[in-house]
């Protein structure tokens, strides 16, 4: 019998493993083992993340009182972040609902940018698109160096957008642009917890927005 074509993301469950009670035991310890290092992480992130998710959603807020749109992308993973923070916007679990456009969602523009203009322009000529003066663009990296994400953040610096960048690791170079108005780093060198603390940043950040939106609308 042929491997999984996985198994090498799990060499351990494919091994000749005669023990189950231990394999599950182990399971489970790694299992808690990632949890506790996850919530920890979190905890830390949005703790040291304080002054910045407070000056980003003022920001934010401010846009979004004056008819801003908020236009979110990233890769892999993280245009899965970038499609829950457009949903979290626009269909939030209470509060007001924000306009938000995900960059990510239609196959037929990603592939056609992509091929012929290349897949680093392929969040840029959306912005160019779909960005006005006054908007929001926010773009999740978890090396913070992705060479489509920055080239967003310049053409929607360029056009007036407000511009906020999530990553992890140290940051790289989101965290020395001039396009990027407000960064959030995770401190973390593993691509798993960097996104699990960039969804609690981002669920951080719409709480905070939601807050000063009440404050601040016009009765």
């Amino acid at each position: 019998m042929s491997a999984e074509p996985t198994g090498f993301l799990y060499p351990f469950i494919d091994a000749e493993e005669r023990d189950e009670a231990a394999l599950v035991t182990e399971l489970a310890r790694s299992a808690q083992s990632k949890m506790a290092e996850s919530r920890g992480l979190r905890s830390a992130t949005l703790e040291r993340c304080r002054d910045g998710i407070d000056a980003a959603a003022a920001a934010m807020a401010a846009c979004f009182l004056q008819g801003g749109r908020l236009l979110a992308f990233g890769n892999g993973g993280s245009a899965t972040d970038a499609e829950g923070t457009v949903g979290l916007f626009r269909h939030p679990p209470h509060g007001r609902s924000l306009p938000a456009l995900s960059l990510v969602d239609d196959q037929a523009v990603l592939t056609a940018l992509s091929n012929d203009v290349g897949f680093e322009l392929v969040f840029a000529r959306q912005v160019i698109a779909h960005g006005r003066a006054g908007d929001i663009a926010v773009g999740f990296s978890t090396s913070g160096g992705s060479v489509n994400i920055l080239r967003a953040f310049e053409e929607a610096a360029r056009r007036d957008l407000l511009t906020i960048g999530l990553c992890g690791y140290e940051g790289a170079a989101m965290t020395v642009s001039d396009a990027v108005h407000h960064c959030l780093v995770v401190r973390s060198e593993s691509v798993h917890r960097i996104q699990e603390a960039q969804d609690a940043l981002m669920l951080e950040l719409w709480s905070t927005v939601q807050r000063y939106v009440a404050q601040n609308e016009r009765p």
